[in-house]
């Protein structure tokens, strides 16, 4: 099992130039746990990435990690605890599937020392893991988004560090690769312990895999929990803006939100009002 680590934010306030996104937010991951951000466009959930990620320096507060502040942690030395994907990768022109992968593995490596027997293993699992062997002398500008995506949550693999960020992991993907993708990382935290956070659009996706969601609104921390406890149809409309009924999934047993728009809102509230009068 991967060892805890205590991964914290500490009142910390972000953003790009003079437009802050984050406000004072303190969060504390859960070690060993799937954590997914929710909110919506725009609310913070990859400026809170970005900034755990030490990619962005907070104008206040601290991002810590076994009580030390990231920012004076190495970066070579975090990214061997540490890996992250981001929302939009540049791929480098030219490179080949297999040499992206294998750039998983730099945090491990040194002047003095090539590869090794267990870096060829790691990139070979991470790529077996990805379905994407075939592909391995393919340049990346060959492939498709989906299958540009799996080489990238391949190099993550490869790095083999005890926590893992993820911002829209899902993105390009059909729904059989999106299942796919989410129950290879759920085997990954199952198995060997890693810590996993994500950040997604997709609420009832969140609500199915996560051990432990953190709600935002507008750069704020507005609910954190579990799933089944704080997913409800007034934190939906508080974050979203939307109308919804809260069911639980029957595949999974989790909270699962079915919207109410216009179109269907009167067969709702009659269905409602009817039932009542049964009642």
């Amino acid at each position: 099992m991967k060892p805890t680590h205590i991964f914290q934010t500490e009142g910390i306030t972000a953003g790009y130039e003079n437009k802050m996104i984050l406000h004072d937010v303190s969060i504390s991951i859960p070690s060993n746990q799937i954590s997914i951000i929710i909110g919506a466009n725009g609310c913070g959930k990859s400026t809170l990435l970005k900034t755990m990620a030490k990619l962005i320096k907070p104008t206040s507060g601290q991002v810590t990690m076994d009580g030390k502040p990231i920012n004076k942690i190495p970066p070579k030395q975090l990214a061997r605890v540490l890996g992250l994907l981001p929302q939009s990768p540049i791929v480098p022109e030219g490179i080949t599937v297999a040499d992206l992968v294998g750039r998983g593995r730099y945090p491990h490596q040194s002047f003095l020392k090539g590869w090794t027997q267990k870096d060829y293993e790691a990139v070979t699992e991470a790529m077996e893991m990805m379905n994407i062997t075939q592909f391995a002398d393919r340049h990346i500008d060959e492939l498709s988004g989906g299958q540009r995506q799996r080489v990238w949550i391949a190099m993550a693999l490869a790095q083999q560090t005890d926590i893992l960020f993820l911002d829209e992991p899902t993105t390009f993907l059909d729904i059989t690769y999106q299942i796919e993708i989410l129950d290879l990382l759920t085997d990954l935290n199952r198995k060997l312990g890693t810590t996993i956070v994500m950040v997604l659009h997709d609420i009832n996706l969140s609500a199915r895999y996560a051990d432990y969601i953190f709600a935002l609104h507008q750069g704020k921390l507005v609910e954190e929990g579990e799933p089944s406890k704080i997913i409800t149809s007034e934190l939906i409309k508080d974050i979203f803006g939307l109308h919804c009924t809260v069911i639980e999934d029957p595949v999974s047993g989790s909270p699962s939100v079915v919207p109410i728009g216009r179109h269907h809102a009167n067969f709702y509230m009659d269905k409602q009002t009817y039932g009542a009068e049964l009642s």
